[in-house]
């Protein structure tokens, strides 16, 4: 049986999310316009009949300004070591911006499959361009166009990785679809749609928490805690008498029903936990790695 790690890297904002949803083929990372939006590990795991591909979504590569951002690049240092397979995702126009990474790779003996996203935005003699321009940078690599968002190339891709994909054993159950629980991802809903909602630096400077999840027979009753730095940042989210908060309420619930095909009773609140992002004690609370 084919198994293993397919560990998704690159800079902020190349398509890494849109990617790996469209090969797991559930909605498991977030996706808005804006960088930075993925903060943790995130495994989707697909399973055939003889193969299981684990795949890691990881943080995009930055230059850390905060504990948090060490954090997130901890995670993506950690899916340069357990790795069987590297699934390296840029651009077109597109060079990553982090050379350790980048040598790290190219040194490695992991099969690598560069991914050219966003190729529907270009044109051909471009694309090729940056095609040749891969290989000769990572002469070892299978290098792909693609868009998904248009789901072009993505069949490419998956066949490319069972290709590569070692022999072992599974390393979850065969109805084992991630390793995260429901409460990251309604977390992960509700943030998103303060990404969605909100401009400069409020969605960045937001954490969400799961406080309670209980759930029943037809309906779930969820309690989330919004995180912000500053009281300034707690009136935005709020809004005039509440309704910035509920439009983000009525959004996210719609999306936790839609994933978990349940009805759900949704509260918000908006706590202001200074300067968070700074705070190890408190990140490794919110589940980051110091």
């Amino acid at each position: 049986m084919k198994s293993g790690f397919v560990n998704i890297i690159g800079n902020p904002n190349v398509g890494k999310s849109t990617l790996m949803n469209a090969l797991v083929g559930e909605r498991l990372s977030i996706i808005t316009s804006k960088a930075q939006t993925t903060r943790h590990r995130i495994m989707g795991i697909v399973n055939g009949d003889d193969f299981q591909i684990v795949y890691t979504d990881t943080p995009g590569i930055v230059n850390p300004h905060y504990k948090l951002h060490e954090s997130m690049m901890g995670f993506v240092q950690g899916a340069l070591q357990d790795a069987d397979l590297f699934l390296m995702v840029t651009e077109m126009g597109e060079r990553f911006k982090n050379e350790e990474v980048l040598r790290k790779v190219i040194a490695s003996e992991v099969p690598v499959i560069l991914v050219i996203n966003k190729i529907d935005l270009s044109n051909q003699a471009a694309v090729t361009e940056m095609v040749d321009y891969w290989q000769k940078e990572i002469p070892r690599a299978l290098v792909v166009p693609c868009s998904a968002t248009e789901g072009f190339n993505v069949d490419v891709i998956f066949k490319a990785i069972l290709e590569r994909l070692p022999e072992n054993p599974p390393y979850f159950p065969p109805d084992e679809l991630t390793d995260r629980s429901m409460r990251f991802f309604v977390s992960e809903i509700i943030r998103e749609k303060i990404l969605l909602n909100y401009q400069k630096e409020i969605p960045y400077s937001c954490e969400v928490c799961v406080e309670s999840y209980e759930e029943g027979e037809g309906l779930d009753r969820i309690r989330a805690v919004i995180f912000v730095e500053r009281d300034s940042q707690k009136g935005i989210i709020i809004g005039h008498k509440g309704q910035s908060l509920k439009r983000i309420g009525i959004e996210a619930r719609k999306d936790i029903e839609a994933f978990t095909g349940k009805r759900c009773f949704l509260s918000l609140y908006v706590k202001v936990l200074k300067e968070w992002r700074n705070n190890e004690k408190v990140l490794r609370q919110f589940g980051y790695e110091a």
